[in-house]
């Protein structure tokens, strides 16, 4: 029913984009005069929260001597779903000029917009760090912050512009058990990153010739006029000439 294999890693992007905005968040220790001790990067990982808490208790193979480490930041999808007030006309293309053809143009028929839903968790073992990280974060969502991105491999000169909406910031204290347990504060911050899903890639014909007649009326049997609008074989959309031809000739 749909067309042959086609494949533009939507998601993947839309993981590599959103982690690339918080790659490189640092949190800085002070003394008691202000003056910074020394300044660390934070990591950040792609996966559920879950899966993070649970290394902080549980010691297995290599990691038997070592805790996990103290802030951090994982992010993961939670959701798509369809974006219903931006939904486009069915007819709506995109097209783009064919490398070295000049008679037909790469087009995409078939595009839709989503939301795709993604949480980031912040992770600290003491409230500074915590609040450090998330102030590096709020000042730029407005509540969006718009990234350009390229969609498409084949589509050289296509650009889309995707905004990412801060829709909640929540607070935990994953504090439970006696002394020994290590505390963790998590900040969750959900987003909207406004994505579409493009359809295959497929060639259409480029339109160099029209052909106009004039019959007579009511028949239209005889041909009054003919109106001819010709471009080049070989010419290109920046380098062309434009023929016209009019036959003013009556005939049958």
């Amino acid at each position: 029913m749909f067309s042959s294999h086609f494949y533009h890693a939507t998601v993947r992007k839309s993981v590599a984009v959103f982690g690339t905005l918080f790659n490189n968040i640092t949190v800085a220790r002070k003394k008691g005069d202000g003056s910074i001790v020394n300044q660390v990067k934070v990591p950040l990982a792609y996966g559920p929260k879950q899966k993070f808490l649970s290394r902080l208790n549980i010691e297995t193979g290599q990691d038997a001597s070592v805790a996990i480490k103290l802030p951090r930041i994982s992010f993961e999808i939670t959701g798509i779903d369809i974006d219903t007030t931006k939904k486009l006309q069915k007819r709506v293309q995109l097209n783009e000029p064919t490398t070295g053809v000049s008679i037909s143009r790469k087009t995409i028929n078939q595009f839709v917009p989503y939301n795709i839903a993604m949480q980031l968790n912040i992770m600290a073992k003491n409230q500074d760090d915590g609040l450090q990280i998330l102030e590096q974060i709020l000042p730029y969502f407005q509540p969006e912050f718009t990234v350009s991105i390229k969609p498409i491999d084949d589509f050289t000169s296509f650009k889309q512009d995707v905004p990412i909406v801060l829709n909640s910031v929540s607070f935990d204290d994953q504090y439970e058990g006696d002394y020994n347990s290590r505390r963790v504060l998590i900040y969750t911050l959900d987003f909207n990153m406004k994505m579409s899903f493009y359809g295959p890639v497929a060639e259409s014909k480029v339109i160099r010739k029209i052909n106009i007649d004039f019959t007579e009326k009511p028949n239209g049997t005889n041909n009054l006029s003919e109106f001819d609008i010709t471009i080049g074989a070989s010419d290109t959309e920046s380098d062309f000439t434009v023929t016209t031809t009019i036959d003013n000739t009556d005939f049958e």
